[in-house]
């Protein structure tokens, strides 16, 4: 019996030996050489494996920017300094824009009505699919908080008055709450741009509908497209779009809209507050 347990333990060992050197032997014969600008775009990116770029991590980006699959300037974590260090590393031009998210909705608790109570799932995903809204404007923020649960970088916070508030310091526009929300209220907005903007969604183009559902909707009024000096602002799909190649930030838009829907990017949405110059009359 000792004889037998002997030669098994010698002829596992043997075995284990050969089998282990085979594969070693095979290893080195097909191994597939890893480029080392994978490791080297790694190393240059930030770490913080937020999906933003779209890819599986910051590993799985790292390969895609190697092997030629992703541009340089998807790290929307890292930024302006990254896209730069991950475009020297591949010898390409970095040209990538410094965006941030802007929520187009204004209807906090005090000012847009709500159905009533909501008892499902307290999802903003759930509550559009289960009720169209939970507020009277069914294009209106559903305030659960779905795009604060995914920011990856404390950019997003509920307030008390039932929106979620950007902070514009920490967003680094990764547009996941873009994605995430489902009313689509969030738009990714180059930092520095300047001019007027219209927070809000609503495209019932009944003015009457418009205000019984929110106070700071924009009820087509169409007085920011007949005041302005510049005349950049057209209606389109019911919601009044300025022309940013023409805008001036005069604020006369702002000034005029009697439901406060238009806000200044600079001032009123990513800028220090500032009161706009009162209009001579």
């Amino acid at each position: 019996m000792v004889t037998i347990v002997l030669i098994t333990i010698a002829f596992s060992a043997i075995l284990a030996f050969v089998l282990g050197t085979a594969l070693g032997f095979f290893r080195e014969k097909f191994k597939v050489e890893r480029d080392p600008k994978i490791d080297e775009v790694r190393e240059a990116l930030p770490g913080a494996n937020c999906g933003g770029c779209g890819f599986p991590g910051c590993d799985g980006y790292a390969e895609a920017v190697a092997t030629g699959r992703s541009p340089t300037t998807k790290c929307t974590a890292g930024g302006s300094a990254t896209a730069e260090a991950v475009s020297k590393i591949m010898g390409v031009d970095a040209a990538r824009e410094d965006v941030v998210s802007v929520l187009l909705c204004q209807g906090t608790k005090d000012v847009a009505v709500s159905k009533g109570e909501y008892v499902g799932v307290q999802t903003c995903r759930a509550a559009k699919l289960s009720t169209g809204s939970v507020k009277a404007c069914s294009w209106g923020c559903q305030g659960f908080g779905d795009c604060v649960n995914v920011c990856k970088f404390d950019a997003l916070a509920m307030g008390e008055d039932g929106l979620p508030h950007v902070n514009y310091d920490n967003c680094t526009g990764c547009g996941m709450c873009a994605e995430e929300c489902p009313q689509k209220l969030f738009v990714m907005v180059p930092r520095e741009k300047k001019g007027s903007i219209v927070l809000c969604s609503n495209r019932n183009v009944i003015k009457a509908n418009v205000l019984k559902t929110c106070k700071t909707g924009c009820i087509k009024c169409e007085i920011c497209v007949k005041s302005c000096p510049e005349k950049c602002i057209t209606m389109v799909n019911g919601i009044p779009v300025t022309d940013y190649s023409k805008c001036t930030s005069c604020g006369v838009c702002v000034q005029k809209c009697p439901t406060h829907a238009y806000k200044l990017l600079e001032v009123d949405v990513m800028g220090e507050k500032k009161k706009v110059p009162v209009l001579e009359a």
